[in-house]
């Protein structure tokens, strides 16, 4: 019966807001930023892979510098950074929920964890593949 009263409480709210002008409100906006960077801190926080790439992108950064690559392989160091670090937070989030939601132990949870692990696995390959082809000939050169 609660499970009701909630989701009836949602769908109202939900319900009251279409159809409606929203008025823009630069708090609201303001507290969205607060929630944003919030939400980063508790990344940083409770992510120890998320510091592992935080110094694996910023060695790349110095690299790039270093071998003053050009301006579309800094875009693609740039995206490649952003895409591990967005993929780590989205996994992080639904491990949050997923710990939330099944509190014991479910293959289904397992399956999602693993999963999420599997996309930040992904982007991180691609990562290194951009990365490798971006300073490997530089460093070749060096040699």
């Amino acid at each position: 019966m609660e499970m009701e009263n909630k989701n009836h409480k949602s769908k109202t709210r939900l319900n009251d807001k279409v159809g409606q002008e929203q008025i823009f409100s630069i708090v609201k906006r303001i507290q969205s930023f607060e929630n944003a960077f919030y939400g980063l801190k508790i990344f940083l926080k409770t992510t120890h892979n998320s510091w592992i790439q935080i110094i694996l992108g910023l060695i790349t950064v110095w690299l790039g510098f270093v071998f003053d690559i050009s301006q579309t392989e800094w875009l693609f160091v740039i995206l490649s950074i952003g895409f591990v670090l967005t993929a780590e937070a989205f996994n992080t989030a639904l491990e949050f929920d997923i710990d939330l939601t099944s509190p014991g132990y479910h293959e289904f949870a397992k399956y999602t964890k693993d999963v999420a692990a599997g996309a930040v696995l992904i982007a991180s390959l691609t990562a290194s593949v951009i990365g490798l082809m971006i300073f490997l000939p530089k460093f070749l050169l060096v040699l």
